[in-house]
């Protein structure tokens, strides 16, 4: 009997405990419905400095690809690779024996081809003296003055001769056609050249350098004007950006915008001009030209980490004063209870140009509004927000 007494309490016990559980479960307050801590920001218009940003790469005014006018085995170089050079100065020389040859040939052509002027001249002045005379017949003054002008053709055509073997001789040497940067020779001390196909170097302008880059049609008539624009000596409407993404350390000017617009494309090429007095800038070099934005009317800016993406739209979450009347909420003590309270309310914006950390907005917010900036992943249009999140967002100082 004993026995069954005690089945009876244990059973009574278990039913007691498990009904208490639930009931304690029950009345636990909705985790949902505690409110978000978070904090925010208010939002006021600033007038912001920006760049608009171009790929570029890094032209030489002008460049040219050094080729030999005579065929040869190179007998000299007469510079350092990726110095500095002279307009004029002696780059490279090629073997001239037959050159030499050829030129002192032309010079002795030309002295045959004058003495038979000279004598021709003479037979001809005589002729002519005897015919006025009627002392010569008229065939053989005819025959003299041909003769005179063959022998005025043949000193023509050994001069031009001449000229060309100094041509030849000359080009022998070569020399650098404006002053530049020297690169890396692409021929060696005995190595055969042939005109017009081998390519010894590549010499370019160092300083000033010009920056292509490409802009869509519809900026035209804003590049239009800045072509326009009186620069002011430190003005910084153009700089670019290095490989390494330091910014380079003078200010552009457009140098010239090209003459038509890429049908394919629908863009067109400006190009600006740097100075490179430190040859930091070289040729085929990729960079960021940065444009500064000309428009310094006040705008709305808020920082970039209170914008949330859904399916390719923007939106941030305003706090709003609400009522909460909510008999779930009224009926459990850890819970809200009724009266004014924040709530998040989301809104649709449309952003603008993105500055560092901040973004400029372009609809869907006012100045004065209250936005959260931390504490968003954990909201929906709606939730309950409490101020106090872990990284307070203070206004930039002004």
């Amino acid at each position: 009997m004993s026995s069954c007494l005690r089945k009876i309490w244990l059973v009574l016990f278990s039913s007691f405990f498990l009904f208490a559980c639930g009931e304690k479960k029950k009345d636990a307050p909705n985790p949902a419905t505690l409110p978000v801590p978070v904090n925010l920001y208010t939002v006021h218009t600033e007038r912001p400095v920006y760049y608009d940003l171009f790929p570029g790469t890094v032209v030489a005014m002008m460049q040219v690809d050094i080729h030999p006018e005579v065929e040869g085995y190179v007998t000299g170089i007469f510079f350092k690779e990726g110095d500095h050079v002279k307009k004029g100065q002696k780059l490279y020389s090629i073997d001239d024996s037959k050159y030499q040859a050829s030129y002192n040939q032309a010079q002795a052509s030309v002295r045959v081809a004058q003495s038979n002027l000279d004598q021709a001249q003479k037979d001809a002045d005589r002729y002519t003296y005897l015919n006025e005379h009627d002392a010569v017949a008229k065939q053989i003054l005819d025959h003299a003055m041909t003769t005179l002008q063959n022998a005025k053709d043949q000193v023509t055509a050994a001069k031009q001769d001449l000229t060309k073997a100094v041509t030849d001789l000359n080009y022998s040497i070569i020399k650098a056609p404006f002053d530049g940067t020297i690169g890396i020779s692409q021929v060696k001390v005995g190595n055969t050249v042939t005109t017009g196909q081998t390519v010894l170097n590549t010499i370019s302008t160092d300083d000033p350098m010009t920056v292509d880059f490409e802009v869509n049609e519809k900026h035209i008539p804003r590049f239009i004007q800045l072509q326009h624009l009186k620069p002011l000596p430190q003005d910084s409407i153009f700089t670019i950006l290095m490989p390494d993404n330091t910014l380079y350390g003078h200010t552009g000017q457009i140098y010239v915008i090209d003459r038509g617009v890429n049908a394919q494309t629908g863009t067109i090429i400006v190009r600006l001009t740097f100075p490179n007095p430190a040859g930091a800038l070289r040729a085929g070099m990729s960079c960021k030209v940065r444009v500064r934005n000309e428009d310094t009317s006040a705008q709305l800016m808020i920082p970039g980490k209170a914008v949330v993406e859904q399916m390719g739209e923007y939106f941030v979450y305003v706090a709003k004063d609400t009522l909460i009347a909510s008999a779930d909420t009224a009926k459990h003590k850890d819970s809200p209870q009724p009266g004014p309270s924040l709530h998040a309310v989301q809104k649709k914006v449309m952003l603008g140009q993105a500055i560092t950390d901040r973004v400029i907005i372009r609809s869907g917010l006012q100045n004065g509004d209250s936005i959260i900036v931390d504490g968003v992943q954990k909201l929906h249009d709606g939730s309950v927000i409490t101020l106090g999140g872990p990284n307070p967002q203070k206004p930039p100082a002004h």
